[in-house]
């Protein structure tokens, strides 16, 4: 299939736009670069800079490509800087969003994936979580994503725009070539590596008094490779709706820790902090839905497994994308 990737330059949309390739697809990658890399673009790829800014660019540039399907990784993702500046999570996730759903049905495309989020759901009524729980998103974050959701839907009852959305849990790892570089780094196991790699002294637990085990919370981690395959599989015809992408298994910041000690060999110091507001404790995936219904089935299961993926890219590139 002929595939147009937004956000293709960023974390998942890289790995996600090269297992494309691998499968045979044809691929055009469509990206600001205000959060991606120009080097984390599969150089098999066609590339265009975007500028969802200006009037009539994402349909001209889906005109040019004419794809038989859009992947919609393209989004501002940072939770806590939601909460300051909700605008900029509305106007790009929603609005610009929207342009590129327009376009979409100007041009015929048939075929919509979305990369969607656990944070539609919200604190969770219960775990593992299935897609059936009620969204109560806490962040403008979540909400957007939530918001696009909708109009997926109404999208598709109206001009029979087809679409899968898929709600991740903790995406990680990496692939040979490409991995995780953010400019702002939240996430765990990125930041937790910079200590064996000699970019931190220590790595930062917030909260160790929730109803855990050690106290700390837990987690759903998939491996980008796994999660990329997920969307290979729903591009096929008549795949539609929504669905969890984890592994089933939760660990625990401790327990996360513990791993990356054994995967590198160095001993990882942590300092304690107060809980972050809006943490729940146990975010667990089920995917029970995407392995019936898309025979999906996850390759790498083991967080081991997940933190050494991530660690050789990061041995390899200490500083990340050279842009």
């Amino acid at each position: 299939m002929n595939v147009f990737v937004t956000g293709g330059a960023g974390y998942i949309g890289s790995i996600c736009a090269e297992e494309l390739l691998n499968a045979g697809h044809q691929v055009t990658v469509y990206d600001d670069l205000s959060e991606g890399h120009r080097s984390a673009v599969d150089p098999r790829a066609r590339f265009i800079l975007a500028k969802p800014e200006e009037p009539g660019d994402l349909l001209r540039a889906i005109q040019s490509v004419r794809p038989d399907a859009i992947m919609h990784f393209a989004a501002n993702a940072l939770v806590g800087e939601s909460m300051t500046n909700p605008r900029k999570y509305f106007h790009n996730n929603v609005v610009n969003g929207l342009k590129l759903l327009d376009a979409a049905v100007d041009c015929g495309v048939r075929k919509f994936v979305f990369s969607s989020t656990c944070a539609t759901y919200g604190p969770p009524d219960r775990v593992p979580m299935t897609e059936d729980l009620p969204q109560r998103p806490i962040n403008p974050y979540g909400e957007s994503k939530l918001m696009f959701e909708k109009i997926l839907l109404w999208y598709q009852q109206v001009y029979g725009l087809e679409f899968i959305a898929f709600r991740y849990f903790n995406a990680a790892g990496a692939s040979e070539r490409f991995g995780e570089h953010h400019r702002i780094e939240t996430h765990l196991i990125p930041n937790v590596l910079k200590v064996p790699l000699g970019q931190a002294t220590e790595c930062q637990i917030f909260g160790t008094d929730y109803p855990t085990p050690d106290g700390t919370c837990i987690r759903d981690y998939i491996h980008i490779i796994d999660l990329a395959q997920a969307h290979i599989l729903g591009l096929e015809p008549g795949k539609k709706g929504f669905y969890n992408l984890g592994n089933g298994d939760g660990y625990s910041v401790r327990q996360v820790i513990e791993t990356c000690e054994k995967v590198t060999g160095c001993k990882i110091p942590a300092v304690e902090k107060p809980r972050r507001p809006g943490d729940p404790p146990r975010l667990v995936a089920s995917a029970a839905k995407a392995m019936s219904e898309l025979g999906w089935k996850p390759r790498y299961p083991k967080l081991e497994d997940i933190i050494s993926t991530a660690w050789e890219w990061h041995r390899k590139h200490p500083n990340g994308y050279p842009d």
